[in-house]
């Protein structure tokens, strides 16, 4: 008896102690003026909801306070929009005490020097960096070429095999991307940089505890091991001091007198920043893709039709050229509805650099303000049958 009422007066102190942080996280956010919604755990946030639930945890919260609330994500007190008009204004608006206001957790890891970091002049030069290296002409006489190589050497030995679509394409998307940087070195490195940079990627949507266990913490290490991998490539490189066609080839050229010359720090940042930036989109589209023409079988057979139409052109060993790619009509429909119907990214971030007042509210200075997009993808009005997977809806008029 004795030990069941110890039992029960431990329960009852823990959700005493639990119902109290609630209410005292809650006061600290009551704040004149400020949206409604919740803030859930200190420090925590609703965080844990936010991840698992995904857009679930957008919809209860909408239906409880509105399309405009106040939430603790990513360990940043956040204002969530979801009204498309106001979220127009604010994408519109972004030189009005707004910057990119990325979680901590992805500026920590992905470093000082990323795109997503940094403003003003030094953003401008960075862009123009990342720019040039997607520029027409190298699209057509780099990555066009290696991107035709590395798919046919990577979907060679898939006959006849039980494959797992999900690993296979974040493989593809990790290495094809890495081929592009780093040409002659990415079957060397790959082994060793490919489970890092996964962890990496884990580790920018954490929240920024740096304690032994976390996915925060495992992601900081994985940065330190990448930079040292890297750092070792550009060593080498420099040593040699041999050409190289690709990415990481271009950002250590020194002979070009109109662009910024980029820090070795700088050119790493931006090599990591490239690698995350084409991952999950990438891969999941991918994914997304071949499920979606695998429960349709008339898009696929449409698709299959447009691409022996170009095969029936070129001898087997012909690879993929520019005006091939601008003759796929069909497979860019196919692409646009897949990010669509799948939604691979929700909505941007913007961090307020001073108190301003949207909707009516006021937004202290630094918070986070969460722009969600992804509803506007699923809009009768916009898309005629919004969950139908349709790409000849793209082929109509331009996306």
């Amino acid at each position: 008896m004795a030990l069941f009422m110890v039992i029960l007066v431990s329960i009852a102190l823990v959700l005493c102690v639990c119902i109290s942080l609630l209410r005292w996280n809650e006061m600290r956010y009551r704040k004149k003026g400020l949206p409604p919604g919740t803030m859930g755990w200190p420090v925590f946030g609703e965080t844990t909801e936010f991840l698992k639930q995904g857009p679930n945890f957008m919809k209860n919260q909408r239906a409880r306070y509105g399309s405009f609330f106040k939430s603790h994500i990513l360990g940043c007190p956040t204002v969530v929009s979801m009204d498309p008009e106001l979220n127009r204004y604010i994408l519109m608006n972004e030189a009005k005490g707004l910057v990119p206001g990325y979680p901590q957790s992805m500026l920590d890891i992905l470093g000082k020097c990323n795109i997503a970091a940094v403003h003003g002049s030094t953003h401008k030069q960075m862009r123009g960096a990342l720019l040039a290296l997607i520029s027409p002409t190298m699209i057509r006489e780099q990555l066009l070429p290696k991107i035709d190589e590395f798919i046919r050497i990577f979907l060679s030995d898939w006959d006849n095999k039980l494959i797992n679509i999900q690993e296979k394409t974040k493989e593809m998307a990790f290495l094809s991307s890495l081929k592009q940087i780093a040409c002659a070195e990415s079957s060397s490195v790959a082994q060793e940089f490919m489970p890092e940079f996964f962890k990496l990627v884990l580790g920018t949507l954490s929240l920024p505890i740096d304690l032994p266990g976390t996915n925060y913490q495992r992601g900081f290490q994985a940065r330190k091991n990448i930079l040292r991998i890297l750092g070792q490539l550009i060593e080498e490189r420099k040593d040699s001091e041999e050409s190289h066609k690709d990415m990481l080839g271009y950002l250590m050229r020194k002979d070009d007198g109109n662009r910024h010359k980029l820090s070795d720090d700088e050119i790493i940042d931006q090599i990591i920043t490239i690698l995350y930036s084409g991952y999950e989109t990438v891969s999941t589209t991918s994914m997304m893709a071949v499920k979606y023409l695998h429960d349709h079988p008339r898009v696929l057979e449409e698709l299959r039709k447009e691409h022996r139409e170009i095969r029936a052109r070129k001898r087997p060993e012909d690879p993929i050229e520019w005006n091939d790619l601008k003759s796929m009509r069909f497979t860019r429909a196919v692409i646009i509805e897949t990010s669509r119907l799948a939604t691979i990214v929700n909505g941007v971030l913007r961090k307020t650099t001073q108190e301003m007042e949207l909707n009516g509210f006021v937004i202290p200075r630094g918070w986070r303000i969460y722009v969600y997009t992804r509803e506007i993808n699923y809009d009768p009005f916009l898309y005629p049958d919004p969950l139908a997977f349709n790409p000849w809806r793209w082929m109509v008029r331009k996306p």
